[in-house]
């Protein structure tokens, strides 16, 4: 019996991976999953159309090489086409542990979605939050924004460094190079 009364907040930013999510969803496998995105709440008939496995090396425009995976849910935002409620848990569990039966999940990897309406261009969002309520399990995904990620680094080191210290004038960034 599940005798929760106040919703339990799981704060993600942005870096949720695949372990991580199924982790916090295991115990509530009867309850409806919902997704929020985009400042909105997805249709009860929404269809994970396509799981993908993948591992990134990239080159940032700084010249600084990156890899890391990602598993990506592909997810159509569309209405239940006979009335049936939200997807149980323990159903988007079982659509990804039939995947992982088929190809590598990486479990560990970052997770990403891309949610989009029939016929319109897919969103990409990160994992926000995951809030587990007496009747009922809320995602909410964040939009994941481009950024330069030289000046990123520079900006957040430069918030870590002390009030005294030298001022980053090297973000190793694309801009120096025009």
């Amino acid at each position: 019996m599940d005798t929760m009364t106040s919703p339990v907040l799981t704060e993600f930013y942005g870096d949720g991976s695949l372990a991580g999510i199924l982790a916090a969803l295991e115990p509530h496998a009867d309850k409806p999953l919902i997704i929020e995105y985009g400042g909105r709440t997805i249709q009860s008939g929404y269809h994970v159309t396509e799981v993908k496995a993948g591992a990134f090396i990239t080159l940032d425009c700084g010249g600084n090489p990156d890899q890391w995976h990602e598993t990506i849910l592909q997810i159509e935002d569309i209405p239940s086409q006979d009335g049936r409620d939200f997807m149980k848990v323990e159903k988007f569990h079982k659509i990804l542990a039939q995947v992982a039966n088929r190809i590598e999940l990486d479990a560990d990897a970052r997770l990403t979605f891309e949610v989009g309406k029939l016929e319109m261009p897919m969103q990409v969002f990160d994992v926000g939050t995951l809030t587990i309520e007496s009747d009922r399990i809320v995602l909410a995904l964040a939009a994941r924004p481009a950024i330069c990620k030289p000046r990123h680094r520079a900006v957040k080191g430069a918030a870590a460094a002390p009030c005294c210290g030298t001022p980053a004038s090297n973000s190793g960034c694309c801009s120096k190079a025009s």
